[in-house]
């Protein structure tokens, strides 16, 4: 989805590549009623302009309660309408690239007279190869099975009856998020595909960005004869324009927060309306007595230097006190080649000092970090037990990983890891709806209810049963 793990870095969905279509893909036709002439905007009365920034809380419901009527049509719709739609959506962004590009220069402009990091102005920024990779993600959802209508489970109970269970859309799904104007069209391509309306609420820095995005796919929505307020803004550029959202129980179904602790937390504490908990990362990698050691140096690599800035990259490290001296010259040499400096214990301190690493005394504050980083948190354990406690205090329930060869260790360390994802002899960069096989992700939940991990179209559904009957009364 909008990145690998729902959290930070470049979208899982827009994933680099060449602008506008593939080379070699013949575009699906459009379809009938679906046509939008190159650099032409559809007029339709629904558009809303959202030139005009309001914190209003009226309005904020007014929104509100336009995506509650186009979530009925959407919730109606099948496969083939919503597909054409959404590759009306894709067709229409690749053509009207070179506006989309104008107006994110702006907001990009603006971000940097404001300080803001160069970490920040990459996610923000929009080129014409990231533009036509985001239209190329919709084709992607496409080309998606639908979960909506499908059968869960289907029987008959001794009285006659026939009752099936179907997923249904959950109805009008808000959308929180940061500086990441991509999670505009993954997230709106997700929910129509689960026949969902969303509500889009992206950061002020990204403003503009955010507005024509939403503009075009409006546009091509509206081309399709379907509602334009199947995909809105949330109207308003201050925390009170949120604050609307996130207590609009009734009107919104789900709200879904993507970004950093602060953002996330703010939302759970603070909002009436249910809220899935999307995954603040603090992951470890324990390493066994018994793993085989070249796998290890792997596996640590990969999950902490891969990529720095997202939810499933690794922020501790465990290492079995059996193994430590075979292991950790090689392990450390090879951090201390990519970057990482170490936030160790005391017993980790003599082996990086020897390995002549960045090295720093380990806090609580390190113990509990999410660094997006080049920074590691790492600790010498006596055994799988000690490992699994200190896993138990400091895990944020994201994901876990063991190395070993050990299949009772293995399955210790499974019964006792209570995250959304525990990897065995496998990097935590793994946990990823990609990667997966659910083809797209809207964020990774670290919650138990009602969905846990990755976040595919059919965590954006809930049930309905359908009881069949012959006139039966209850007696």
């Amino acid at each position: 989805m909008a990145d690998e793990c729902g959290c930070r870095g470049t979208s899982r969905l827009a994933r680099g590549g060449s602008g506008g279509r593939r080379p070699g893909h013949d575009a699906t036709p459009r379809r009938a009623g679906c046509g939008i002439a190159p650099g032409r905007r559809a007029d339709h009365p629904t558009l809303t302009p959202y030139a005009r920034r309001v914190d209003d809380r009226e309005d904020v419901l007014a929104c509100a309660r336009r995506a509650r009527v186009a979530a009925r049509v959407l919730r109606t719709l099948n496969r083939n309408a919503k597909d054409a739609a959404l590759h009306a959506m894709a067709d229409a962004l690749v053509d009207q690239a070179d506006r989309i590009v104008s107006v994110n220069a702006d907001d990009v402009v603006r971000a940097r007279g404001n300080g803001t990091s160069e970490a920040i102005i990459d996610r923000l920024t929009l080129t014409p190869d990231r533009v036509g990779a985001i239209a190329d993600a919709l084709r992607d959802v496409a080309a998606l099975p639908d979960p909506v209508g499908e059968v869960v489970r289907g029987y008959s109970v001794p009285n006659g009856l026939r009752i099936r269970q179907v997923r249904v859309p959950l109805g009008v799904v808000g959308m929180i998020y940061e500086a990441r104007p991509n999670v505009t069209v993954d997230a709106a391509g997700l929910c129509l595909k689960s026949g969902n309306a969303a509500l889009l609420r992206g950061s002020s820095s990204a403003a503009a960005s955010n507005a024509v995005l939403t503009d075009v796919m409006r546009e091509a929505l509206v081309a399709c004869g379907l509602p334009a307020d199947a995909v809105q803004l949330v109207p308003g550029d201050s925390h009170e324009s949120v604050k609307h959202l996130m207590t609009a129980r009734g009107l919104v179904d789900v709200l879904i927060p993507r970004g950093g602790e602060s953002l996330i937390r703010s939302v759970v504490e603070n909002s009436t309306v249910p809220v899935i908990e999307t995954g603040v990362g603090n992951c470890h990698v324990y390493v066994d007595r018994d793993a085989d050691l070249d796998k290890a140096v792997a596996i640590v690599m990969n999950s902490k230097a891969q990529r720095v800035s997202v939810c499933n990259a690794a922020e501790t490290l465990l290492v079995h006190a059996e193994i430590a001296d075979a292991f950790l010259p090689r392990l450390l040499a090879a951090l201390r080649e990519a970057g990482v400096t170490i936030h160790g214990d005391e017993r980790f301190a003599l082996h990086a000092t020897s390995a002549g690493i960045k090295f720093a005394e380990v806090t609580d504050e390190d113990w509990a970090a999410e660094y997006y980083s080049l920074d590691l948190a790492a600790g010498i354990v006596d055994d799988i037990d000690a490992a699994i406690a200190h896993i138990q205090r400091w895990s944020s329930g994201h994901t876990e990983a063991i190395v070993t060869d050990s299949q009772s260790a293995a399955q210790h360390f499974i019964a006792h890891i209570d995250s959304a994802a525990v990897m065995v002899n496998a990097s935590t960069r793994f946990t990823d709806g990609g990667e997966f096989g659910f083809g797209a992700e809207i964020g990774i939940s670290t919650q138990k209810l009602h969905a846990r991990g990755p976040m595919g179209l059919t965590e954006l559904t809930t049930t309905t049963f359908i009881v069949t009957g012959d006139g039966h009364i209850r007696t």
